[in-house]
Order: structure tokens, then C-alpha cells, then sequence
């Protein structure tokens, strides 16, 4: 079956797709970017097969979202740690925990969040950058932008 290369269409979700859209990387990356750093730790946690382990974590050297880091020798090991653009992605990974807890966790969330700030626990919401009202789908109207080549790429989006 041949896949389509997301990456080259004029579409900042697809092109977001083409690196974390595989089933397990989000997964991958929400445990590296929250502590769980080697190897054989983000296999014990997540109960995934070693190579789709391997594959995963190889897109995201590739894609510069975690660096490698070798913690020893004979046998090297080593370990993935967050580049700043994984850590990034941290909000988008709330996101979708918090729709997740909406839709799907009949028992209610099995992970709270805590801001480290004020220490209350909190969910992820997107808002305005500029007045800061919630967005829904119903608030949003798009226009090209700057990046867009061809005009009928707005109907990808």
C-alpha cells in the first residue's frame, strides 16, 4: 500500500502528520518529554515491540524532536532526552489528553496535570493570542497566509 508523503503538502497539520502521526509516537514523545528518558524504560511503560520502539524513536532524532545522549559504555546505552522542540509539542500532547478525558475516559481522567506555578490541577485550552477568549471550532474563520503556493490548498486545511 502506497502512503502519501504528508510532508509535501502546503498544510502545517499534514506536514505535522508526516512526523507525529504514526500510532506510537505521540506516546513515545509524551514519555520521553515527561521523564521516562531510556530505552528500556519507554519499552517497559509503553509495552511496545522493540524495532516500532526503535523506528519511532529514530523519526524523532531525524526530525530533531529528541537528541541521544550516551549515559555508558561497553555496552553503550544510551538515553533520549526533549529538544525545545519537543517540549513544544508538550501543549498539543495536553490537548488531545484533555479531549481524550472528554470523550473517552468513562471513569474520568487516569492522569491529572499540575501547573507547577500556582499548583492547581489544569487542562489544556487554546486561546486567542490576542484577547485570549477560548477558541472554538465555530470562532475560527482562515485565509491564506504567507506560506501557501497554491490557492486551492486551503481546502487541505
Amino acid at each position: 500500500m502506497h502512503r502519501a508523503n504528508l510532508a509535501e503538502l502546503p498544510c502545517s497539520l499534514a506536514r505535522s502528520l508526516q512526523i507525529l502521526g504514526e500510532r506510537w509516537t505521540p506516546l513515545v514523545l509524551r514519555d520521553v518529554c515527561f521523564g521516562w528518558n531510556r530505552f528500556d524504560e519507554i519499552h517497559d511503560h509503553l509495552g511496545i515491540a522493540r524495532n516500532i520502539l526503535k523506528a519511532r524513536l529514530d523519526t524523532l532524532l531525524e526530525h530533531e524532536m529528541v537528541e541521544r545522549h550516551r549515559y555508558q559504555q561497553r555496552p553503550d546505552r544510551y538515553e533520549y532526552l526533549p529538544t525545545d522542540k519537543a517540549r513544544d509539542f508538550v501543549p498539543v500532547l495536553m490537548a488531545m489528553v484533555a479531549w481524550g478525558d472528554r470523550w473517552t475516559a468513562r471513569d474520568g481522567p487516569p492522569v491529572l496535570f499540575s501547573h507547577r506555578t500556582c499548583g492547581h490541577d489544569t487542562v489544556a485550552r487554546v486561546l486567542c493570542s490576542a484577547c485570549w477568549a477560548p477558541l472554538a471550532s465555530g470562532d475560527v474563520d482562515f485565509r491564506p497566509g504567507p506560506g501557501l503556493s497554491h490557492p486551492r490548498a486551503t481546502q487541505a486545511n
